[in-house]
């Protein structure tokens, strides 16, 4: 499997973001924005984005972080996904985000939501050191309209630093 590397996305990146996150299915577990949703994202210092590419700077991947202004030190993985996936570009994105928060940053807390029944999801977190913290219950509204559940997972800079 050929190496992934990070990189900070620029705006030039939009298009294959808004590739991705069009995927059959994407919408259900992650969203999606506009493209001015993410210029203006990208222009916030509140968030970073990042693509993970693979041999001679093919991207496979982004990742979404928000909240670096959080005064607890609490940054939130608020969109991921993969262009190709059962690849194992998912869970070296992961990884390699989890990496990126705590030695890059100051970040104590690295959370995220994801609807209840994203098994695979669930499972790729779990595999990087996310601990689930609990349910809310019925807070995310999907695209057929339906409420769903969402279970809150986190990684804290002390169980990141035992494990590496």
């Amino acid at each position: 499997m050929p190496a992934l590397r990070l990189r900070l996305a620029s705006p030039d990146d939009i298009g294959f973001i808004m590739e991705t996150e069009r995927l059959p299915g994407y919408d259900y577990f992650i969203g999606r924005y506009s493209a001015e949703e993410h210029k203006a994202c990208m222009a916030n210092d509140t968030f970073v984005y990042l693509i993970g590419e693979v041999e001679a700077g093919l991207p496979v991947g982004f990742v979404i972080l928000k909240d670096f202004d959080n005064r607890d030190g609490n940054v939130c993985l608020k969109r991921i996904a993969v262009a190709v996936p059962e690849q194992g570009h998912g869970s070296r994105l992961v990884g390699g985000a989890v990496d990126f928060v705590f030695r890059e940053t100051k970040t104590f807390r690295f959370w995220l939501k994801l609807i209840r029944g994203n098994d695979r999801a669930q499972s790729v977190y779990r595999k990087n050191g996310f601990v689930e913290e609990g349910t809310e219950r019925q807070s995310a509204v999907l695209p057929d309209g339906n409420r769903a559940d969402l279970i809150v997972m986190s990684i804290t800079r002390p169980e990141w630093s035992a494990q590496n």
